[in-house]
């Protein structure tokens, strides 16, 4: 009987960020959008890019945040008016946002799992190896071929994005040089990247990488995160600046907003 009120728990925080990715109350900022016919996931994928105010048309250039659940109907105007914000009040510097709309979140942004409940929260899942290379092989270079931009590059999500994002993190972490992951489902595959987290470590480049955590209330998320937290302590790998965001009074629907702020002011002033 727990271990069905557990996986009941673990699937409705899948559903109710999936739900929560779709609705939005935000305006929608002035952007550009193009498509990506990818031979990695097979499909046209749909790319929003934000750019500060002050810098549209320059140019001069600027890093870029890669964002997941980056669709107008999903995280990307709310994270695009924060940043303004953040910028006019020269609390960041100035970052060109590019956001990923989804098609089948729960495929890309997960990796392989040997557990038989993890594969039942969609008829696909487990190719985020795929999902990365397209990142990796055909959405960077788009942009960098398009966009005036300099070498230093970011990635922001949350959930099953947070999963990918720590994925990513351990596994190419040479891809990005700052990395935000909100409420991460490391729970994914009875918590492997938790159990093999010693492993990756010692693989990370001599170059400085900067990664930013956090969990909120919900405590299938949130014991996987402390496990991660200790053993990274314990670590301690030297070129890496790292910092963990416990937030008990935030729902697993309100943690992004509710640090997304706190979280780029720490990662992107580095």
């Amino acid at each position: 009987m727990k271990l069905v009120y557990y996986m009941f728990i673990l699937l409705s925080v899948c559903i109710s960020r999936e739900v929560n990715a779709h609705i939005t109350q935000d305006s929608i900022p002035l952007h550009e959008n193009f498509t990506i016919s990818s031979s990695y996931v097979g499909e046209e994928r749909m790319i929003n890019v934000w750019t500060p105010e002050a810098y549209i048309g320059s140019a001069t250039p600027l890093p870029v945040l890669y964002m997941l659940d980056g669709g107008i109907q999903e995280d990307f105007p709310h994270l695009a008016k924060t940043m303004q914000e953040l910028i006019t009040a020269h609390k960041i510097p100035p970052f060109r946002l590019v956001g990923i709309e989804n098609t089948q979140r729960r495929r890309d942004l997960t990796g392989p799992t040997t557990v038989a409940n993890d594969k039942r929260i969609a008829p696909v899942v487990g190719e985020s190896a795929k999902f990365r290379n397209f990142i990796k092989e055909e959405l960077i270079p788009t942009i960098e071929k398009n966009y005036p931009t300099s070498p230093k590059r970011g990635i922001i999500g949350e959930s099953l994005a947070g999963l990918f994002i720590t994925e990513t993190f351990l596994m190419q972490p040479e891809l990005f040089d700052y990395y935000i992951a909100f409420d991460p489902s490391i729970w994914w595959n009875k918590q492997q990247l938790v159990k093999e987290l010693p492993k990756y470590i010692t693989r990370l480049p001599n170059t400085k990488k900067l990664f930013w955590l956090a969990a909120s209330s919900e405590i299938t998320i949130e014991k996987p995160v402390r496990k991660f937290s200790k053993k990274l302590k314990e670590l301690n790998p030297k070129d890496l600046q790292w910092k963990v965001v416990y937030a008990p009074k935030e729902s697993h629907a309100t943690i992004f907003k509710a640090l997304k702020g706190e979280a780029l002011i720490w990662t992107l002033n580095k």
